[in-house]
Order: structure tokens, then sequence, then C-alpha cells
């Protein structure tokens, strides 16, 4: 737990391993290599990263924001940027359709009704995805609404790319039902995908989904699985502890780094609390991990816990801090302080520098 090649960082703040991240930006290359894979650039916000992703072969992204879209645009990084969420935001809309024009990578959106259609189209933006709904209850139309959406947004000019559908609620699903509950939301998407091709034209060819949760069932010798042409992966690049907790051939990239600041040995137990909590942590998907130790709570500013075996940490000591949720804990931070491997000393810091909307 000791981390003294973070001593001089102050906490709490994100420490990445370049060798853990190429790690498993290869592995994930080799499963999904190419346009294959659309890496989801909201598990880590961060230009950097994708820089690296683009090195092994990845150009068009997953993007959740209009400012993730804009950033990747201005940066150079990609030539193909998909914003997978609906917006009715004109300003951001125009925005997206500006950077387009200006950068000349290739913009999308997700679109799921006559409105997002409407509004896409009178911000100048060009390509469109169909948003179906394949069981997650958020975003997406019904499967049988997609051909009158293509049809509105063939009349109003765009190029309809293709359909994409999210099983986010498949994630973390037992890995013996996986295939066959994949299957039956994507048998909803293809037959979405069936009904608009006729009216979109050639350029429809995207059947976009997937995650790191379930990527790897996408066989593509498999007459259903196999015609989802491109997976929307990301939290496979950085890792947490939810998906550590699945049969994934990824290991963890980055923690969070923090430091003792109390130590208590008394009739009561013995804990230690460092500074990291909920404001430097996403805890939707449950308490954050520690090496060897029992977690018992985090609160705004600190976590408590004890050790399951061996005694506690000094007063100053550094502890690495294994989040739950990759996502919204990078959220949280500005910078991402990066190391060789674990064990090496800080070399560069990377900003966190598509945060926000």
């Amino acid at each position: 737990m000791n981390a003294d090649f973070l001593g001089d960082i102050q906490t709490p703040a994100l420490v990445l391993s370049l060798e853990a991240l190429d790690t498993n930006i290869r592995t994930m290359a080799t499963a999904r290599p190419d346009a294959t894979l659309r890496p989801h650039v909201k598990a880590h916000k961060c230009t950097g990263i994708a820089r690296r992703q683009v090195a092994a072969g990845h150009r068009s992204f997953t993007c959740a924001t209009p400012l993730e879209v804009i950033g990747m645009a201005r940066a150079g990084v990609g030539n193909d940027l998909l914003l997978a969420n609906e917006c009715v935001d004109t300003r951001r809309l125009a925005a997206m359709a500006t950077a387009e024009r200006e950068t000349g990578i290739m913009v999308t959106v997700a679109v799921d009704s006559p409105i997002t259609v409407d509004l896409a189209a009178d911000a100048g933006l060009r390509h469109v995805l169909i948003d179906v709904n394949v069981g997650l209850p958020r975003c997406g139309c019904a499967p049988d609404a997609a051909r009158s959406i293509a049809e509105r947004a063939v009349g109003r000019g765009l190029i309809v790319r293709g359909v994409m559908g999210y099983e986010g609620h498949l994630m973390t699903a037992p890995e013996n039902d996986k295939p066959s509950k994949v299957e039956e939301c994507m048998r909803l998407l293809i037959r979405a995908f069936d009904s608009v091709v006729d009216v979109a034209g050639d350029e429809c060819r995207i059947i976009s989904a997937g995650g790191t949760g379930t990527y790897h069932v996408f066989d593509r010798h498999d007459s259903v699985l196999g015609r989802v042409n491109e997976v929307q992966a990301g939290s496979y690049a950085l890792m947490d502890s939810s998906y550590g907790a699945q049969p994934l051939p990824f290991e963890q990239a980055l923690y969070v780094v923090g430091t003792v600041v109390s130590t208590t040995s008394g009739e009561r137990g013995s804990w230690a609390v460092i500074d990291v909590g909920l404001k430097s942590l996403g805890m939707d998907h449950g308490n954050p991990h520690i090496a060897d130790a029992n977690v018992w709570f985090c609160s705004d500013e600190h976590t408590t816990f004890s050790m399951i075996d061996g005694p506690l940490p000094r007063v100053g000591e550094r502890v690495l801090v294994r989040p739950a949720h990759i996502d919204p804990t990078i959220a949280m931070h500005t910078a991402i302080h990066v190391v060789p491997r674990w064990g090496d000393a800080v070399i560069d810091v990377w900003p966190v520098d598509l945060r926000h909307w």
C-alpha cells in the first residue's frame, strides 16, 4: 500500500500506469481491431489517452458530450466522432457542426425522435445514427419507429449512417447468460437496421452497440451477433472494481492516490482514514477497493478502512484506491499523473481536457 513514488503529489489525485494502459489497449485492439471498435472517451475524458488508442489503430471514437466531440476534433484526434447521446441544445449542436467544418473530422449524432432530427439538421450537422432502445430504459426509439425517423432524416437532407443501441443493463450480467441476453437485444437492433437501410441508402452501414462488459460476445461468425460491426467499449482502457469483478482480460491501470490523515486503535477496533472521499470517487457502483483492506464507508472528503491482516499504514503514507466506477471518477479530477509502471516516478501530467459538457 505504501506508494513512496507518489510522495510529492498533492492528494487526492489520479495516477496512471502507462504499462497497464498500453497492455489494455493492445489486448482490446487485438480482439476488436481498427474500426470494429469505437472507443468511448467518456471513460477517460483525456486526449492523451485517446492518442494512444489512435496509435493502436482506432480512428473512430464514441463521445458522451458535445464538449468531448468538440475537444477531440479541435485536438485532431481521430477522424470519425459519434455523439452517442441525444442533444437538444441548439448552441452545442451548432458548435459541433462548426468543429466538423473547421477540422474536417466527421461528426455524427444520435437521434431518436423527429425533434432531434430537425435540431441536428437545423444546426448544420450532416450525419446521424438512429438510436434504438434495445432494453435499457434510457434513450432510443422503439425498433419499429426507426424507419420513420430515418425517413424524416433523409427528408431533411441528413445522411443516416446506421443504427446504434446500448445493452447497458447487461454489462455485468452473469457470464453464462450474457450471450443469449445480448442476442435478444441485438435482434431488436438488427430489425431496426433492416427497416432503415432501404430508406437510407448505401451509406447506411453501421450497427453499433456493446461496451466493455459485452465486447467479447460479438462473434463475427455468429449470424446475429456478428452483424454488429462496431463496439463502443470505453472502461477497458483504465478499468475499475466493477468491471474488474468480471472475467475480463484487462488490468487496473488507474488509481486514486490518497494520504493517510488519521489512524485509530482501541477497544472499538483499528482503522485508518485517507483523504479520498465522495468528492473524488464515483460511488454509484459501491465502495472503492483498497488492497488487503476492508473499506468501511466513504464520506465527503474521507474513506475509512481497516486492514484484513497486518498493521495499519502510518499517518502520511500514500494509499492506492481502486474506484468502483471509472467514468464519474475521472470527471471529478482535472489531471492524471502518469508513471511508466507501478513503482516508478511520475513522468508526466495529462490534463483531463474533455471534462464538462
